[in-house]
C-alpha cells in the first residue's frame, strides 16, 4: 500500500494517516465505472442478436475486472451466461461456487469492514442481494431439468425452501419485507408435479399462491392463470375436497383439465428470460458547510452540471481545494423495462401429422420490482453509513492537515498542512461512491407458459410479441416428446 509523506524532514516523518492510503489505493485499484458499463452493453449487445457464446466469452474474459471482491458476481453472470448456451454442467459449477462464497462470506474480517467504511462499500465483498441468492438454486434447478435429470433438480427445489423459510425468519419482525419468492415456489411445484410428488407439488403451488398474493402491492405480478390450474387439477387428483371448492370459488372463470386426462400427455414448460436487469446509479448528494463552500457548490453545477462518473475528478480538485464540501453517495435504480408482451407459443406436429396447439406465456417474475423492493428495505442502512462515512472522512482529512502541518515544522507547516488538507479533502470526494453492484445478466422479467400435448415430433415455434408493435422475433425448436415427459424450453430475448 503506498503512503503519502506530507513532511520534509526524515527524523520527524511519521506514518501517513489511514484515509489518505486507503483512497490512494482505492482509486488506483478500483475497476472503472465505464468499464463495466461498457462489458455489459457488450453482453446485451451479443444476446439482442442471439449470439449467446459471444456473451459467455466477454463474461469470461472480464473475470479479472470483476476483482477479488466481486467473485461472487463473476460467478453469477457466467452462470447465467453459460445456462443461455446450454452448457448446463459448466453452468452448474460457476453457481454452485457462487453458493459456496456467499455461505463463506457470512463471516467478514473487521479490517475489510473498516477498510470499506474509510472508502465505500464497493471494497466489501459482493454476496448478492437476498432474491439473487435465490436465484443461484432456481438457475441450478432449470440447468437440471434442461439436462433431463429431475431427481437433482429436486435438490435444488429442496435447497430454495430451505433459504425461503431461513430469510422469513430472519425478517420475522419486518412483515413488508421480501420473505418469500413466488417464481421459485412455483417452479418447485413443477419439478415435484414433473416427478410424481403431487404432495409437495401442491405445497409448492400453495406457497406460490399465497407468495404472489402476499407481494402484490410492489411485486406488480398477479398470480398467473396457469398456477390457478394447477391448484385445481392438483386438489382434485389429492382429494382434497375443501381445498378443491375453496379454489374454485376463488377461480369461477378458469379453465382445467384434471390430472386424470393428461397421463398419457407430455408437457412442455417454455421459461421467457424478457429484458435486461435494471442498474444502479450514484446519486451524489453534495452538503456545503460555509458560505463560501455553497457558493462553490453552485458554482459547480452551474458549469459542470449535474454530479456523475464524469465530473468527478473536477468536483473533487474544486471541493478539496475549498475543504468544505462533504460528499454523500446513494445508489439509485434505473430501471430498463422490456418491451415484450409476452410469447406466443405454437407447437406443430411433424411427420405429416397435423395438429397443433397454441398457447401464450404469463408473467411470472418481475426482477425490477424485486430489486427496487431490496433497495427500498435497506435505504435508510444504507443512507446513514454513508452520511457517517462522509463525516469521518471529513474529520480525518482535517486531522491530516493538522498532523502535517505540526509535523513539517515551523517554517514548512503552514505550506504542508494546506497541501496535505487539500489533497485529503479530494480523496474524500472522490472516493465517496455508492455500491451499484447487482446480477445483471438476470432479465428484466420471466414469463412462463405450460403445454401439454401427445407425444410426438413437433416444431416448436416461440414468437415475441412487442407491446409497441414491431419489432418482433421468432424462435423455433425441434422437439420430440415421449409419453409423460416435461421440457423446459429457455427463450432469452433482450428488448
Amino acid at each position: 500500500m503506498s503512503k503519502s509523506r506530507p513532511t520534509i524532514s526524515p527524523a520527524t516523518r511519521r506514518p501517513a494517516c489511514p484515509i489518505l492510503a486507503l483512497s490512494l489505493a482505492t482509486l488506483i485499484t478500483l475497476p472503472g465505472c465505464a468499464a463495466t458499463t461498457s462489458r455489459y452493453a457488450l453482453v446485451e449487445d451479443s444476446l439482442r442478436v442471439g449470439n449467446v457464446t459471444r456473451a459467455d466469452q466477454i463474461v469470461e474474459q472480464a473475470e479479472r475486472d470483476y476483482g477479488t471482491t466481486g467473485r461472487v458476481l463473476y460467478r453469477m453472470d457466467r452462470g447465467m451466461t453459460l445456462h443461455l448456451a446450454g452448457r448446463y454442467q459448466e453452468s452448474n459449477t460457476a453457481l454452485d461456487l457462487a453458493e459456496q462464497e456467499v455461505e463463506d462470506l457470512y463471516t467478514r474480517r473487521v479490517r475489510t469492514e473498516t477498510k470499506a467504511f474509510l472508502v465505500n462499500d464497493t471494497l466489501l465483498p459482493y454476496e448478492g442481494e437476498p432474491y439473487e441468492q435465490v436465484m443461484l438454486n432456481v438457475l441450478k434447478a432449470l440447468n437440471y431439468a434442461g439436462m433431463g435429470q429431475l431427481t437433482d433438480a429436486l435438490v435444488e427445489a429442496r435447497k430454495i425452501d430451505h433459504r425461503l423459510n431461513v430469510l422469513s425468519d430472519q425478517v420475522r419482525d419486518n412483515k413488508d419485507a421480501y420473505r418469500d419468492d413466488a417464481f421459485a415456489r412455483y417452479l418447485t411445484g413443477i419439478l415435484y408435479e414433473a416427478t410424481g410428488d403431487l404432495n409437495n407439488a401442491f405445497i409448492a403451488y400453495r406457497n406460490a399462491y399465497d407468495g404472489y398474493r402476499q407481494a402484490r402491492p410492489w411485486a406488480r405480478v398477479t398470480v398467473p392463470p396457469t398456477l390457478q390450474t394447477d391448484l385445481l387439477r392438483v386438489t382434485e387428483a389429492l382429494h382434497l375436497t375443501q381445498e378443491h371448492q375453496e379454489y374454485r370459488q376463488a377461480f369461477p372463470d378458469s379453465t382445467w383439465q384434471p390430472a386424470s386426462q393428461q397421463q398419457d400427455l407430455a408437457q412442455i414448460v417454455v421459461i421467457g428470460y424478457n429484458g435486461v436487469a435494471p442498474r444502479k446509479e450514484d446519486q451524489f448528494i453534495d452538503l456545503p458547510i460555509s458560505l463560501n463552500a455553497l457558493q462553490l457548490v453552485l458554482l459547480a453545477k452551474g458549469a459542470i452540471g449535474p454530479s456523475n462518473q464524469d465530473t468527478r475528478v473536477m468536483e473533487s480538485l474544486l471541493y478539496g481545494l475549498n475543504g468544505r464540501v462533504v460528499r454523500v453517495a446513494l445508489p439509485r435504480l434505473v430501471p430498463q423495462k422490456t418491451h415484450v408482451a409476452y410469447e406466443h407459443i405454437q407447437l406443430a406436429g411433424t411427420a405429416g401429422r397435423g395438429q397443433a396447439f397454441t398457447g401464450r406465456t404469463e408473467l411470472a417474475q418481475d426482477f425490477t420490482a424485486l430489486a427496487a423492493k431490496s433497495l427500498n428495505d435497506r435505504y435508510t442502512q444504507i443512507a446513514v453509513k454513508a452520511v457517517a462515512r462522509a463525516a469521518v472522512k471529513y474529520a480525518l482529512a482535517e486531522g491530516a492537515g493538522q498532523g502535517a502541518r505540526a509535523a513539517a515544522g515551523k517554517d514548512a507547516g503552514p505550506l504542508a498542512g494546506i497541501l496535505v488538507r487539500a489533497l485529503a479533502h479530494a480523496l474524500a470526494v472522490g472516493t465517496e461512491e455508492a455500491d451499484k453492484r447487482s446480477w445483471r445478466t438476470l432479465p428484466d422479467e420471466i414469463q412462463i407458459a405450460r403445454l401439454w400435448v401427445p407425444p410426438g415430433s413437433y416444431e416448436l415455434r416461440v414468437h415475441s410479441v412487442n407491446r409497441n408493435g414491431p419489432p418482433e422475433r421468432d424462435a423455433v425448436h425441434a422437439v420430440t416428446l415421449k409419453r409423460g415427459d416435461t421440457k423446459f424450453m429457455i427463450e432469452r430475448v433482450v428488448e
